[in-house]
C-alpha cells in the first residue's frame, strides 16, 4: 500500500485529489495539509511514502516545503501536482528534491500512475514539463559555448542596438559584429536577431 500525504491549500481541490487517489486499491491517504508548514510537520510525523505537493500555498511554498522534507527524511518522496509550469518553478521544485512534476489538468489515470511511479523510485514529468526542461538544458549548453565577446554582442542586440551601434560600443568593426552574430545564431540554433534575443531572455541572459 502506498501511503500518501496530500498538500494543497484549496479544500475543494484537495478533496478532489483525495477522492481520486482513494479509487486506487493500492493507495492510502494518511493525511491532508493546507499549507507548506503543515505539510512538513505531517510528513515528519506520519512518514508517508509520498507527499503530493502543490507549489503555491500560503506561508511556506511547495518548493521550500519539499526541500525541508527531503533533507530531513530522504525516504519520503515528493510529487509536485500543480497548475503552474514556468521554467523557474519547474527547476526550483526539482532542485528542491521533488521526484516528479505533474499538472492538475493531467488525465486522472496519469496522476495515479505518477504516484505509483514516484513511490517506486522513478522520476515522473508531464510531457510539457519534460519538453521545457530539454529546451532549457539545450539552450544553456549552447550559451556555455558562446564566447565572452559573442555574449557582449548578444546583450547589446537585446538592448536594441544596431550593428553600427554595437561596433562603436565594443570598439570593433561592423563586419566583426556580423561575424559574431552569425556564430551566435549557429550556436543557439536560431535564424534571426529576434529569436536570439527571445531565447536569451528565456535563459535569463537579458
Amino acid at each position: 500500500m502506498i501511503r500518501v500525504l496530500v498538500a494543497d491549500d484549496h479544500p475543494i481541490v484537495r478533496g478532489g485529489i483525495v477522492s481520486l487517489l482513494t479509487q486506487a486499491d493500492d493507495i492510502s491517504i494518511v493525511g491532508e495539509a493546507a499549507d507548506g508548514a503543515e505539510a512538513v510537520r505531517l510528513a515528519l510525523e506520519l512518514r508517508p511514502d509520498l507527499v503530493l505537493m502543490d507549489l503555491r500555498m500560503p506561508g511556506l511554498g511547495g518548493a521550500a516545503a519539499t526541500a525541508q522534507i527531503v533533507s530531513t527524511a530522504a525516504s519520503i518522496r515528493v510529487l509536485i501536482l500543480t497548475t503552474y509550469e514556468s521554467d523557474d518553478q519547474i527547476l526550483g521544485a526539482i532542485e528542491a528534491g521533488a521526484s516528479g512534476y505533474l499538472l492538475k489538468a493531467a488525465p486522472q489515470e496519469e496522476i495515479i500512475a505518477g504516484v505509483r511511479s514516484v513511490a517506486a523510485g522513478q522520476t515522473v514529468l508531464a510531457p510539457t514539463i519534460a519538453a521545457k526542461l530539454v529546451h532549457r538544458v539545450r539552450g544553456q549548453t549552447a550559451v556555455a559555448r558562446l564566447s565572452p565577446r559573442e555574449l557582449d554582442v548578444l546583450r547589446l542586440v537585446g538592448a536594441g542596438e544596431s550593428n553600427p551601434e554595437i561596433a562603436r560600443s565594443l570598439f570593433i568593426g561592423e563586419a566583426t559584429v556580423k561575424t559574431h552574430l552569425l556564430h551566435v545564431f549557429e550556436k543557439l540554433a536560431v535564424k534571426d536577431r529576434t529569436r536570439a534575443v527571445t531565447l536569451a531572455m528565456e535563459l535569463g541572459l537579458l
